[in-house]
C-alpha cells in the first residue's frame, strides 16, 4: 500500500474508521507509517496520537477496541478508509460514534419505513391507518396479505409490464416488512440469519 506521508509536514493521513457492518463512520484519527504498519500486523486499529505523542492502539485502556477488517487508500493516496468490527463503543465519551450516533444497522428508506409501520401500530387509528387497520385484523390476515402479493409479484413477472411489476414487489416488501413486526422482528434479523449463511 502506496500511502503517501510525504504530504502532509508532520508525516500523517487521516484514517476514517467505519463500521463494517453498519456503515457508520465511527471516528477519524491519524497514522504514521508505524502506525499502520502495526495496524495490519496486530489487527487492531492503532494510530499516532498528536497529544501523546506517541503509537496509540485503540482500546489499549477501555478495551473497546477497534478489529480491523479492510484498509483502502484514497485516490490522492493520503487519507485511509478503513472498515472495522468494533468491540463495544468506539468514542472515549462512552458513545457508538464521535459524532454521539448510535451504531444500529440502517436500510436507509426502508428503516424509515419500519419506523412509520412501528408508529402506526403503535398509535393505531384503524379508522385513518391502514397499517392499523390490518394489524386490528390479526396476524393472519397479515400473513394472508403476503401471500397475495407474492402471487401477484409472479404474475407480474412473467408479462412484460415492468411498471406493474415493480408496484407489486413494493407491495410485497411493503407487507413482508409489516408481517415481520407481526411477529416482533425487523429486517435487520433477517438479514443477520443471511450474513451467518454467507461463506
Amino acid at each position: 500500500m502506496n500511502v503517501d506521508f510525504n504530504k502532509s509536514p508532520d508525516g500523517l493521513v487521516p484514517a476514517i474508521i467505519q463500521d463494517a457492518i453498519t456503515q457508520k463512520v465511527l471516528m477519524l484519527g491519524y497514522m504514521n507509517s508505524e502506525a499502520l504498519q502495526q495496524t495490519i500486523e496486530s489487527k487492531s486499529v492503532t494510530f499516532y496520537s498528536r497529544t501523546k505523542q506517541r503509537l496509540w492502539t485503540k482500546g489499549e485502556e477501555s478495551g473497546n477496541v477497534l478489529n480491523l477488517v479492510d484498509i483502502k487508500l484514497d485516490c490522492d493516496s493520503d487519507s485511509l478508509l478503513i472498515t472495522v468490527n468494533p468491540k463495544g463503543p468506539t468514542c472515549h465519551k462512552g458513545t457508538d460514534t464521535c459524532w454521539n450516533e448510535t451504531n444500529e444497522q440502517s436500510f436507509g428508506f426502508i428503516s424509515k419505513l419500519e419506523d412509520t409501520i412501528t408508529s402506526r401500530i403503535e398509535n393505531a387509528d384503524s379508522q385513518k391507518s391502514y397499517v392499523a387497520s390490518l394489524f386490528a385484523k390479526g396476524i393472519n390476515k397479515v400473513a394472508q396479505k403476503v401471500g397475495e402479493e407474492a402471487v401477484e409479484v409472479v404474475i407480474e413477472a412473467k408479462d412484460n409490464n415492468d411498471g406493474l411489476f415493480l408496484e407489486e414487489s413494493a407491495d410485497l416488501l411493503f407487507h413482508y416488512l409489516m408481517l415481520l413486526q407481526a411477529k416482533g422482528y425487523k429486517l435487520e434479523n433477517v438479514v443477520e440469519v443471511l450474513r451467518g449463511r454467507h461463506k
